[in-house]
């Protein structure tokens, strides 16, 4: 089950209320992530491969499990995506 296409269309950044595109997170960041979500999912492993970009703002909003997080503190810088 992936993000709800019409949720993602008016998603927007908090911080800059820029546009958001979906990005595919490396692994690495992604092995990152599920270690910092697991304890959030008592009866599951968190899923993270994709997250939200915004340039305006130059930050990436992690999708856990098919739920963005779009929490300011909770954002990776955009250069997680050079990894």
């Amino acid at each position: 089950m992936a993000v709800d296409p019409e949720l993602l269309e008016i998603l927007i950044c908090p911080k800059s209320h820029g546009e958001l595109k979906l990005v595919e997170l490396p692994a690495p960041t992604r092995e990152l992530l599920v270690e910092k979500y697991r304890e959030h999912f008592r009866d599951e492993e968190p899923v993270v491969e994709e997250g939200l970009y915004c340039a305006d703002s130059q930050l990436v909003y992690p999708i856990v499990s098919d739920i963005p997080i779009m929490l300011i503190d909770e954002a990776l810088p955009a250069s997680v995506l050079e990894s």
